[in-house]
């Protein structure tokens, strides 16, 4: 079915939602200013978007002690991979492909920080030594070469209620377990075996 309302040009975009102002526009940087690199040093979590090659995207969240993003200058970031799932697709889609995009937050801020530029990996001892966390070096670092950076607006995250404990819904347990054994076979004793391995598994990641 065609949807006779697609917009497919950048005039049918901006007759809906209009032109950005320069003042909007101004606060788009190709460097870290004194702002963006303290916001970094007190964030606790960022996501990761990448693409291979084709165009296919992944994004990947990254978490740890507030600062543990190191920022070595106002046009590069060092970013901690940890142990996890062993995965890797968007350390994968870097060697690729390395253009990244970074979403910055902290928790009960209502601003984000993006960051946009190329990326590359390396597992540099001194580097790694840098990003120690728990007693535990990096096990490598994405390296960021900042192209574009921004405050983003707080209005998503004031309609979202983000921030405001009581507004948010019940609480959802994502159990690995059932997801697992519904595919492989198991019953519930086996799906709780596994869901407490995992969780034992987050203490002592932590």
């Amino acid at each position: 079915m065609v949807d006779p309302h697609r917009i497919t040009t950048v005039a049918g975009l901006r007759a809906i939602i209009g032109e950005s102002s320069p003042a909007t526009e101004v606060k788009i940087g190709q460097a870290l200013d004194e702002f963006m690199r303290a916001y970094i040093g007190r964030s606790p979590f960022l996501v990761l978007s990448t693409s291979d090659p084709d165009g296919n995207q992944d994004v990947s969240p990254k978490g740890d002690q507030p600062g543990f993003v190191a920022v070595e200058d106002e046009q590069t970031l060092l970013i901690p991979d940890r142990k996890g799932n062993k995965l890797v697709f968007g350390l994968q889609n870097i060697l690729a492909q390395p253009r990244v995009s970074l979403l910055f937050m902290i928790p009960g801020v209502n601003e984000t920080l993006r960051v946009n530029g190329r990326a590359e990996l390396t597992a540099d001892p001194a580097v790694c030594a840098r990003l120690t966390a728990r007693g535990q070096d990096a096990l490598l670092a994405i390296r960021v070469t900042v192209e574009e950076c921004f405050f983003h607006c707080a209005k998503a995250f004031l309609r979202a209620n983000l921030w405001k404990p009581e507004s948010w819904p019940a609480p959802v347990k994502v159990s690995f377990g059932k997801m697992w054994t519904a595919k492989l076979g198991g019953d519930d004793q086996v799906a709780e075996q596994i869901d407490a391995m995992i969780d034992e598994d987050y203490r002592m990641g932590l």
